[in-house]
């Protein structure tokens, strides 16, 4: 069975030929034939926009369609990533164990504030962050957020570092070139960078610490010690946040989505934890077998699966077996999508939930309180 692990730290070939005895007789070539060819002058093919007789190098470098550059793309972002060694302490029966580990981070703001993996920082004694410019810094936690495993580390650097630009991971498309920037295996020389496509978009996946929401699937390497480091579009913006990896797989790993992380990183640092909205209801995705199943009018949606007690949701009304289809007008297909539109409010606002009860569509306002 597959296990998704979170990223901190048979080849064929062609049969031989038969072998020939030196001394076997050749065998008699063949009588040549002459067939006779129509004068016609020679065809053209379409070679970058342009005409070019068969005889032409198609095939030359300048004919050829490259693959995108990405050179000066990391020349620009390698500055603002981070390499972080950390250091853990596990008791023994006679002495403590100390164990070290790798993950990457990246510069959020210009006053040394960094963001990484949770997992990559939690339950350690000490944090070193490490520079591409060389310098080397000693750096704090200033909050972490287990649902998103997001955290905000600091350090103190003597003025003001570079720092990355994040853009809109909505704006991605399956099929969309990516690059994951990190620290690899924990290698000396630099940031690693590897190129790839997202594969996927909107995945909840499963790890040994829990489901991870919204998540863009891409098969550009993401290995041990990438934790942390971003996912790049081509123009150089973070669009993802480099988390998991499938070791029983080839080209499969997952970032956090911009959209989702970026709301996580502001309140990490503004509040040192993550102030998010509670409605007080558990749910689980509508599927069109799921649909079949229980005779549901919808393919789609969230059905309460389980109710708070004196909660948001409870006291706007909402039952167990309501299927959720909208949040303040905008469709909620899955779970994914619903928790991630819940998120982007704030403890205190009022949004509309519009369901279906027994085949008939409700509507009832909610109150969002905090989650602790």
């Amino acid at each position: 069975m597959a296990s998704l692990f979170l990223a901190a730290g048979c080849g064929g070939g062609d049969s031989a030929p038969t072998p020939v005895p030196l001394d076997a007789p050749l065998p008699a070539a063949p009588a040549p034939t002459v067939t006779p060819v129509a004068s016609v002058p020679p065809p053209t093919v379409q070679v970058n926009g342009g005409l070019a007789s068969p005889t032409s190098s198609i095939q030359s470098p300048q004919n050829v369609a490259s693959l995108p550059s990405i050179s000066d793309l990391v020349g620009e972002i390698n500055p603002a990533i981070a390499s972080i060694s950390v250091e853990s302490v596990s008791r023994g029966l006679f002495f403590d164990i100390t164990d070290q580990g790798a993950g990457s981070g990246m510069v959020v703001r210009a006053d040394g504030h960094i963001v990484t993996n949770y997992h990559v920082v939690q339950d350690v004694r000490g944090i070193r962050v490490n520079l591409p410019n060389g310098e080397s810094y000693l750096a704090r936690i200033i909050g972490g957020d287990i649902v998103t495993d997001l955290a905000v580390i600091k350090i103190d650097p003597v003025g003001e570092l570079p720092v990355v630009s994040f853009g809109d991971s909505e704006q991605l498309k399956v099929g969309d070139w990516v690059v994951a920037v990190g620290n690899a295996l924990a290698l000396r020389g630099g940031p690693t960078v590897t190129l790839g496509i997202v594969s996927a978009r909107g995945r909840t996946v499963k790890t040994e610490r829990g489901d991870l929401y919204d998540m863009i699937q891409t098969d550009a390497a993401i290995n041990d010690g990438n934790s942390g480091g971003p996912l790049l579009n081509l123009d150089g913006d973070v669009i993802g946040i480099n988390t998991a990896m499938l070791r029983e797989a080839q080209g499969i790993g997952f970032a956090i989505s911009s959209e989702s992380a970026l709301p996580i990183i502001d309140s990490l640092v503004e509040h040192g934890r993550v102030i998010r909205p509670l409605i007080g209801l558990n749910g689980a995705d509508v599927t069109p077998a799921v649909a079949s199943r229980f005779g549901f009018i919808v393919n789609e949606g969230v059905v309460v699966t389980q109710m708070g007690r004196g909660g948001p949701a409870d006291e706007a009304g909402l039952l167990v077996g309501d299927i959720i289809t909208k949040l303040d007008g905008i469709p909620t297909p899955n779970m994914t999508r619903f928790l991630t539109l819940l998120w982007s409010y704030t403890v205190g606002d009022t949004v509309q939930l519009e369901y279906i009860r027994d085949n008939r569509i409700g509507e009832t306002a909610v109150v969002l309180v905090e989650r602790r």
